[in-house]
């Protein structure tokens, strides 16, 4: 029998939140007699969480665990949740309870009525400082900008639901958990929509990013823009560069040379080729160009050749 709901949820150091979240999310699926199971992913925690997992996962079968031996980043935990998640409808969140339970049967509804893709939630009100809001709103602007998809306000949420071919037939690696929906829509599930959801203040410990994720936002922002149009076709991007740099060069090569030639006929005082800048930057980008080239089939062999980047050490599992 399939389950209506998997929640997949990473956690690092969340041993407080756990019990309070597992309990509010049991109450609301029991409400709407859902059928599900709660994916807990512990990324190399050094509190008690996973002892408190498997204290719940006794207690309710439908919490399961899985425990990495290290901290992988939050994408990995996701997708390693995505891979052993069962569930038709697949939700993410949250550990820390400024995700509320009480949305999911409305984005679940949502997402079957209108026979959507993925729902993205959107926290219009945050509880959150402006050092925080101020490059948040800067960084989902140019995403929007980047990816073309321009009625997402929030992509950072982490509450979303998606339907289960969704995140069966996406990776997710490196720290692309910013960019699901971009990586979504580059899969071709083009219905994506939004939902303005709550975001609750932190109650227990304290947040686990910092400034520096926004830097590092905009650099795989480029990133998940340049494989998402070219991973299958790395020539077309690298080979127009060499073609450019290659014509470029080409055509001031040739300026420089019939510009001597006509000195030399007109009997105009002139230099050596080599010794006028232009040769220099005709050379660059003649040689420029080359190397684009063969960058751009080393690429093509590279992308037919691809290994699994998802490569994680677990070192244990709960009801998986």
């Amino acid at each position: 029998m399939s389950l209506d709901i998997s929640i997949v949820i990473p956690l690092l150091n969340e041993a407080e939140s756990l019990p309070e979240l597992m309990q509010w999310i049991r109450r609301v699926m029991d409400e709407h007699k859902f059928s599900f199971e709660v994916v807990l992913i512990d990324d190399g925690s050094t509190d008690n969480s996973w002892e408190v997992i498997g204290q719940l996962s006794q207690a309710d079968p439908a919490i399961k665990g899985i425990r990495f031996q290290r901290n992988y980043g939050k994408s990995a935990a996701l997708n390693t949740g995505f891979a052993a998640a069962a569930g038709n409808a697949v939700f993410t969140m949250d550990a820390d309870l400024q995700d509320s339970p009480d949305e999911l049967p409305v984005l679940y509804h949502r997402l079957y009525d209108e026979k959507l893709d993925l729902i993205s939630g959107y926290k219009k009100k945050r509880y959150d400082p402006l050092s925080k809001t101020i490059p948040t709103k800067l960084f989902n602007w140019a995403t929007r900008k980047v990816s073309g998809i321009n009625n997402l306000h929030d992509f950072n949420c982490g509450l979303k639901v998606y339907r289960k071919e969704v995140v069966k037939s996406i990776e997710v690696y490196g720290e692309m958990h910013r960019y699901i929906p971009v990586i979504a829509k580059w899969a071709g599930f083009r219905k994506i929509e939004e939902q303005v959801v709550e975001h609750r203040a932190r109650k227990y410990g304290y947040t686990k990013f910092g400034l520096e994720r926004f830097v590092n936002g905009f650099l795989d922002l480029m990133s998940i823009y340049f494989v998402g149009k070219f991973s299958k076709k790395p020539m077309h991007f690298f080979g127009l560069m060499g073609t450019i740099a290659f014509l470029t060069g080409g055509m001031i090569t040739i300026y420089v040379i019939f510009d001597k030639l006509y000195k030399i006929a007109k009997e105009i005082p002139h230099r050596d080729i080599t010794a006028q800048p232009l040769f220099f930057l005709a050379l660059t980008l003649v040689l420029l160009g080359a190397q684009l080239f063969l960058t751009g089939f080393l690429a093509e062999l590279i992308s037919r050749n691809a290994s699994e980047r998802n490569n994680y050490l677990i070192r244990e599992k709960i009801g998986l």
